[in-house]
């Protein structure tokens, strides 16, 4: 049994080292969980991931239609990419020519 006058003296040897193990607790707890902790930084990785996909695919998309233009230019037109497009737009095509709908 700890005598009365002495219990406040231990309870200030203990009150620094529980201060400094709530204060480690805290600090590692938002490391992990908070809004800019390990937590967060593993989404905004995956965030990261797929736009960086979206973006590649973006980009490959805008260089096919980058291509399809340039064969349209005057300077350099393609005959045959010319008659594409007119008989995708005006809905065209040869008496003799066989048409597969697709949809």
């Amino acid at each position: 049994m700890i005598p009365a006058r002495e219990l406040p003296r231990r309870l200030r040897h203990c009150a620094m080292p529980l201060l400094c193990v709530a204060t480690i607790a805290y600090i590692g707890y938002h490391t992990v969980q908070g809004d800019r902790g390990l937590a967060a930084w593993s989404l905004l990785n995956q965030r990261i991931d797929r736009v960086e996909v979206e973006l590649r695919t973006a980009r490959a998309a805008r260089e096919r239609l980058e291509h399809q233009v340039s064969l349209l230019r005057p300077d350099g037109l393609d005959r045959d990419m010319l008659d594409e497009r007119a008989r995708i737009v005006l809905g065209l095509a040869h008496p003799d020519e066989l048409i597969f709908l697709t949809r």
